[in-house]
Order: structure tokens, then sequence, then C-alpha cells
């Protein structure tokens, strides 16, 4: 009886693939929901992130029309640190490539 044969192995270069848009800033989204007002939602972006109460509520108008605004931006660990604030304040947010 013959051994079996070793499963065959694809030898793969350990590149690290660096995001060639790495430079183009992330968004920090927030989605409309069936849970939070919209007072709620103006409040909470003014006080995150510093918005006068006219920008609060066109970005609220946006998630409320619109289903989604882009709430901020910039690099992906200023924005992973938006969406964890937007998350404890009970919105729903998530991040994209702008």
């Amino acid at each position: 009886m013959a051994a079996p044969l070793p499963a065959p192995t694809r030898q793969v270069d350990p590149v690290i693939a660096e995001d060639a848009t790495s430079d183009t800033p992330w968004q920090a989204v927030v989605w409309n929901d069936p849970v939070n007002l919209m007072s709620y939602v103006t409040y909470v972006l003014q006080k995150l992130f510093g918005y006068p109460e006219p920008k609060a509520t066109a970005l609220m108008l946006d998630v409320h029309h619109k289903g989604k605004a882009a709430v901020s931006s910039g690099d992906k660990e200023k924005i992973e640190g938006d969406v964890a604030k937007l998350h404890a304040a009970g919105l729903w947010a998530t991040m994209q490539h702008s």
C-alpha cells in the first residue's frame, strides 16, 4: 500500500499590501434608525463634533430623509474613535472610505 501524498502547498509571498488609498480620508456615517428622536440626533452631533445647530440639523435631516449622513472625516484612527462615540450615544454608525 502506498503512502498518501502530502497535500499540495501553495507558496504565498508575505507581502503586506499597503492600502492604495491610505491618504484618502475615512468617513463616519450615521444611519437612520427607528429609535432615536431627530432632536436627540441633532443634540449628539452638536455635543460630539461641536457643530452649530444649523449644521447639526442639516446632517440630521440627511439621516432622516436620505437614510444616512457622513458626519465626520479624517484618518482611520480618528474615525474609529468617532464611530465608537456615536455608538456610545446610541446612534447607528459605521465607517467607510470617502
